[in-house]
């Protein structure tokens, strides 16, 4: 590692925020910084890593993504990743260029060259967008570790260097452990199938159990979500769009990403339908266009969406006119749940996607089968489907079973 990683960490944030404010950054964008590289110093002083480096900036936005697409984040996410991007871009060239978050990995030599054809071939056979970046993601790493120790051609590899990657990945999460290893494993037998390696080398990567934390979805009362739809104020131009926005969220399901892409040729009045191709799966999904949502679009075009040629339904109400992001309905979702007055917001998560739960639990309740909630969803088996269960509270309580007495014979006093 050079000097330069080897400074103090709060020395090099303070250098950063100067070189910012001789940019013109606003002070509100330098303050999102900051509290995006307090949140980097936690996770910093959490695993016991003393100096910043590229390698831990690539570890905590792992830790960040977890399992999910960086268009899944919340805003606060976005914007940790957004920091230490422009912490690593300072260090490694002592300015700042650029403002993308989306990052690009070089891949040199032989190994870099496999790694290519490996992802190409990925590719080939169908693997999303969202895993190939992350296997380009974890193989960089490799790479870069494998040149770090003067590893430049498949001939060199050996069981040693690949321990020891292995177990230098001590400090990630255990969510991105696992998917490294799993990336790692595919990577070797690819090498070792195409006669790349002599020795499949898969066989030294173990493979873990790790599974995701099974959390309960988040759900609001029908009440609830009734109140939060009432608090948005129609008469105005982006009160037409908002409430909009959240009908098709609370009463059809759809996800952020599918309500922000929604296109006019999605809407189609003759059938009185929605039909598009999902966002997350690329499967297609008809829907019915419901009276009530009819008559909100309707009633958004002719009086509050702005003149402008883009095939987006929902823009902008200020100039200059765009599409929305996900990131702004979530904020959107969120401020009228507040407006609302609904208990313990704060607590749980409040964006689009709970208003998508919400509504399976409504048709849980109301003994809906999961083939049809499957269906509304837009998910593509009941697989899927099968964790709403755990919300559904009635028929959950009707599969208790009673309990013992103290007397029976299934008891046994312990001497």
């Amino acid at each position: 590692m050079s000097n330069e990683n080897k400074q103090p960490f709060s020395e090099l944030l303070s250098q950063v925020e100067t070189h910012l404010k001789t940019l013109s950054y606003s002070d509100y964008r330098v303050n999102t910084f900051k509290r995006g590289w307090r949140a980097l110093h936690e996770y910093m002083k959490n695993n016991s890593i003393q100096f910043f480096n590229p390698m831990v900036a690539e570890s905590f936005i792992e830790n960040i993504l977890g399992s999910s697409s960086y268009a899944e984040l919340s805003r606060v996410q976005k914007n940790r990743i957004r920091s230490v991007n422009i912490l690593t871009e300072y260090q490694t060239s002592r300015t700042i260029k650029f403002r993308s978050v989306v990052k690009t990995y070089e891949f040199k030599g032989e190994i870099g060259k496999l790694i290519l054809r490996f992802l190409s071939y990925r590719k080939s056979i169908g693997f999303s967008q969202d895993t190939l970046y992350a296997n380009r993601l974890h193989l960089h790493r490799f790479s870069e570790y494998l040149e770090s120790n003067y590893v430049t051609t498949i001939s060199d590899i050996n069981n040693h260097n690949i321990l020891n990657f292995i177990n230098s990945l001590g400090f990630y999460s255990k969510c991105t452990i696992n998917s490294m290893l799993a990336c790692l494993r595919n990577f070797l037998k690819y090498l070792h199938n195409n006669s790349y390696t002599i020795i499949d080398f898969s066989y030294l990567v173990p493979k873990g159990n790790y599974k995701n934390d099974s959390h309960l979805p988040t759900t609001y009362e029908k009440d609830e979500v009734e109140r939060m739809i009432k608090a948005v104020d129609r008469r105005s131009p982006k009160g037409k769009r908002d409430v909009t926005m959240i009908l098709l969220a609370a009463r059809l399901g759809l996800r952020a990403s599918d309500i922000c892409d929604l296109k006019f040729e999605n809407i189609h009045w003759e059938t009185n339908t929605i039909l598009l191709i999902q966002h997350k799966t690329k499967k297609k999904i008809e829907l019915p266009l419901l009276t009530e949502i009819g008559n909100a679009i309707i009633d958004y075009l002719k009086y509050g969406r702005p003149i402008t040629d883009l095939p987006y339904i929902f823009i902008h109400s200020n100039q200059p006119y765009d599409k929305l992001s996900g990131q702004t309905l979530h904020s959107i979702v969120s401020f009228y749940l507040r407006r609302a007055g609904i208990d313990g917001v704060n607590e749980k998560k409040h964006g689009p996607h709970a208003l998508r739960h919400s509504l399976a639990g409504f048709l849980l309740q109301k003994k809906t089968p999961l083939p049809v909630i499957s269906e509304v969803l837009g998910h593509t088996n009941t697989e899927s489907t099968k964790a709403y269960l755990r919300i559904d509270l009635e028929s959950l309580r009707q599969c208790a079973l009673e309990v013992p007495f103290l007397d029976s014979p299934y008891f046994r006093e312990v001497v």
